[in-house]
């Protein structure tokens, strides 16, 4: 595959243009090579010769996780013997997909990042801190690694956790950057200032965040990025990926969304009713694979709730931006009339102090509805707690969710439970 990293500087319709004929492409390929679309094909009776342009997108059902869940090896488009590496999904929505890669698709892969950390002022004079998991079929570790090192920059893979072992590497290495889940960036802010660590005069001046969203919906940072923003005033560079899209949405330093990086990826974003929406308007972000051989996806739904945005970015690029995701349309809460997301109560419990840890719960009660608990570490006594709880949960979600209290190493294990990869801030119990 030829990449083409200075296309997201062109117009949108020189973009488009190439889009077309990249998905023209797809579509022979995956008639010709992939189980699943060759079925999918057959039984909406499409007739790939009149799929023309982005416009005629609409007239191809779209692919869902649980297709690929049922249906996982049904997506290979290439013999066993041409695959070089086998990744997984997380399985917190379910049963883990398996996605394998060629040896195109792991440069496609280390390409993607390069031109993320590009967009993210990365520079070959960079020092990189890894603070996240390199095993466990992670693809992202791996295409964080092979991006940086196609860069040209340096990198230290220290791993997830203990903030004692990532500041003594920062100050012995002198890492400038750090790629981490913002909420573990807080507990380092913690650790440095119970040890007199002057964060002002740490070399560290930007941070790669990853899993987790930094931004409101207009794009000013949320109650977590003001945190960090606050006690450690470095630069913040949001980015949105999957594992299944193999493909990064990542901000400059701009701050005003991820930029689509457009010979790599098809965005769209679509309404309940399958409609494409205008920019600006919040629905589901769907995406098209370009130039992707093992597993590669048409109309793919991420299930993420966001908009995107056409203007022209201060940075140069004009390719489409997406927003911050506010939620994902399996996590919508429907408690007490009060339709909430997931991020919504994050943000609000990442504003109060005396929270700790947490963990959001929702589970299907006795009358069959949604219900929702939040599981609680404070600082504070449980009476104490609840007195000033109360009134920041029904003014910021218009409902008060049922509390339970833990100790901190009870929330520990709730959040890292036996075998997972990510750190978890919601559970799903709903009766399906």
């Amino acid at each position: 595959m030829q990449f083409h990293p200075k296309l997201a500087f062109e117009p949108l319709s020189v973009q488009h243009d190439y889009q077309s004929v990249e998905l023209k492409k797809l579509l022979v390929y995956l008639k010709q090579h992939s189980p699943f679309y060759k079925r999918l094909f057959e039984q909406h009776h499409i007739d790939i010769r009149n799929i023309h342009s982005l416009a005629d997108l609409k007239f191809i059902p779209t692919t869902s996780k649980s297709d690929m869940q049922e249906h996982n090896w049904d997506f290979l488009c290439v013999p066993d013997a041409e695959i070089k590496e086998y990744t997984s999904t997380s399985g917190t929505l379910g049963k883990p997909v398996t996605i394998a890669l060629t040896e195109n698709d792991l440069r496609r892969l280390a390409q993607n990042e390069h031109q993320s950390f590009l967009c993210a002022d990365g520079a070959p004079t960079d020092i990189y801190q890894l603070m996240l998991t390199l095993d466990r079929q992670f693809m992202a570790g791996m295409a964080y690694y092979m991006g940086i090192r196609q860069l040209g920059a340096a990198l230290v893979r220290s791993g997830p956790g203990l903030p004692s072992l990532q500041w003594d590497i920062i100050s012995r290495l002198q890492a400038n950057s750090i790629v981490s889940v913002p909420s573990f960036i807080l507990k380092l802010i913690e650790w440095a200032h119970e040890h007199k660590i002057d964060l002002k005069h740490a070399p560290v001046q930007k941070a790669i965040c990853i899993g987790e969203s930094l931004r409101n919906g207009d794009f000013e940072l949320n109650a977590l990025g003001q945190k960090i923003q606050e006690a450690w005033p470095i630069k913040l560079y949001s980015t949105y990926a999957s594992t299944e899209m193999q493909t990064a949405f990542t901000e400059c330093g701009a701050g005003m969304g991820g930029h689509e990086q457009p010979d790599l990826v098809l965005l769209e974003v679509l309404n309940e009713h399958g409609d494409a929406l205008k920019a600006g308007e919040y629905g589901e972000v769907v995406i098209t694979t370009l130039g992707v051989e093992g597993m590669p996806l048409l109309r793919y739904r991420t299930g993420d709730i966001c908009a995107y945005y056409d203007t022209v970015c201060s940075c140069g690029r004009k390719s489409r931006r997406l927003s911050p995701v506010i939620g994902r349309r399996q996590q919508m809460i429907k408690y007490k009339g009060t339709t909430i997301y997931p991020p919504a109560i994050f943000d609000i419990l990442n504003n109060i102090p005396f929270v700790k840890e947490y963990v959001v719960e929702v589970f299907t009660n006795e009358l069959m509805l949604d219900e929702l608990r939040l599981h609680l570490n404070t600082s504070l006594t449980v009476d104490e707690c609840e007195v000033k709880i109360r009134p920041a949960l029904q003014s910021g979600l218009r409902v008060v969710p049922l509390l339970q209290f833990h100790t901190a190493s009870a929330i520990q294990q709730m959040q890292f439970p036996a075998g997972s990869r990510k750190q978890v801030k919601f559970i799903d119990n709903r009766i399906q």
